[in-house]
């Protein structure tokens, strides 16, 4: 049986490693650092575009003395913690809207805007690629969003869905500092995990950075889509052009408008799991890290993933607490409602009823919406199976139709923490005792 403290010290440590990410906290530290990352009397504008815009933006003008003289800022929630004096657009995510594309065409006019001996300061978080959109001529936004959707249904990891959007955006792909004549600086928050981990060009489709990625590559992604009729007719017509060198690549390492642009990674998901795992020590327990991103189809990997926690653990004696982190993915067959860490959860159920120790597994979003859901994610432990099979509960049937938030409602094991400032990936802790 859990010892009573299981689900508060649960709570309590993942509440710990959201805070140690959160936007506030990581501009604070950056901005109280020993090199001024804005020269006083230096004329500069800053863009702010992602999830945690509205934080980063608040926590901006609360520490650096001199403002700028323009400001944008784009995100999905908090706009009430937004200065007066920045233009907010609260645009869509995880497909973008007419907002997203407003704030597209306001950063790129501000960009152009700023003179040689200017500066354009870039605050980027997880979810920009949806929240800062310029299709190209030829494709609408309807379009966009159908080939954004068509790709997310088919499971396309972040690089590839990333890769296919730079190269029908205007602003992506290093357009955004191509625009702008003076220095650019990027002070980005990661929530890419795989292939490359923190890569910068796609981190909210790297608007400020060299894009590696062709036009070649973008098609092959497009063309090998399941579900061909969603593919608009355009998107085929522009990639194609780009293929054939009728349209202009997206900037390249080497470009000289790439070499005025600074980049800074200021928050992964490190910083989460190593606060983690630091609150759990001062709660009693040891505590194993697990480095390696945890990815693969969400519901094949949370199964996979107690057999992981239980190797770490060995024969070490309780109690345990065990942090890893990472995205994987969900290929959509069914009709229900859900997102990947739900599916992760509902995945290592019936895994947690054979484990003979005491268990207890959450994994959570940090950005605290998982799917189209306002769950954050879910958790599970050793009795869960056992109260689905007297709830009449399935499992598999309702991971079949990918609805795990249902499941996860009927049984009582929805995470709920509300959208937060940050994106650094998901986060999985596991109590055993």
């Amino acid at each position: 049986m859990l010892p009573s403290r299981a689900r508060d010290d649960l709570s309590a440590i993942t509440g710990t490693a959201l805070a140690a990410v959160s936007a506030s906290a990581l501009l604070r530290r950056v901005l109280q650092g020993t090199s001024p990352l804005v020269t006083p009397g230096q004329p500069y504008t800053l863009v702010a575009a992602g999830k945690a815009s509205a934080a980063m933006l608040e926590r901006w003008y609360a520490l650096v003395p001199d403002l700028p003289e323009r400001a944008i800022g784009v995100g999905t929630h908090d706009a009430h913690r937004v200065p007066d004096d920045v233009e907010w657009y609260t645009g869509g995510h995880p497909t973008p809207t007419p907002e997203s594309v407003a704030a597209a065409d306001a950063a790129l006019a501000a960009a152009r805007a700023v003179p040689a001996d200017g500066r354009l300061i870039v605050l980027l978080s997880g979810g920009a690629s949806a929240l800062l959109c310029r299709p190209v001529d030829g494709v609408s936004l309807a379009e966009k969003q159908q080939i954004t959707r068509a790709l997310m249904h088919d499971g396309r990891a972040i690089d590839a869905l990333n890769c296919v959007r730079k190269h029908l955006s205007r602003v992506k792909g290093g357009r955004l500092a191509a625009a702008c004549a003076g220095q650019t600086l990027t002070l980005a928050i990661s929530d890419v995990v795989a292939p490359v981990e923190d890569d910068p060009s796609v981190i909210g489709s790297g608007p400020t950075v060299p894009d590696p990625s062709t036009f070649a590559d973008a098609w092959r992604i497009v063309s090998t889509v399941a579900a061909q009729e969603a593919v608009p007719a355009s998107v085929r017509a522009w990639l194609q052009r780009g293929v054939s060198g009728a349209v202009a690549e997206s900037p390249k390492p080497g470009d000289a408008a790439m070499r005025r642009s600074r980049y800074e990674l200021i928050g992964t998901r490190h910083v989460a799991m190593a606060s983690a795992a630091e609150d759990a020590r001062r709660r009693g327990y040891d505590v194993v890290v697990l480095s390696p991103p945890v990815l693969g189809e969400a519901r094949q990997a949370g199964a996979a993933h107690v057999a992981a926690v239980l190797a770490a653990v060995g024969e070490s004696r309780g109690p345990l607490c065990v942090i890893s982190s990472g995205e994987t993915t969900v290929t959509v067959t069914g009709k229900g409602r859900g997102g990947r860490n739900q599916e992760f959860v509902a995945g290592a159920i019936d895994a947690l009823a054979r484990v003979s120790r005491p268990a207890l597994l959450s994994s959570i979003g940090t950005d605290g919406i998982d799917g189209p859901t306002d769950a954050a994610g879910a958790w599970a432990d050793n009795d869960t199976a056992d109260l689905a099979r007297s709830l009449g509960l399935t499992v598999d049937a309702w991971l079949d139709d990918n609805n795990a938030f249902e499941l996860h409602r009927r049984l009582g094991t929805v995470v709920r923490t509300g959208p937060t400032d940050t994106n650094v990936g998901d986060l999985q802790v596991a109590l055993i005792y």
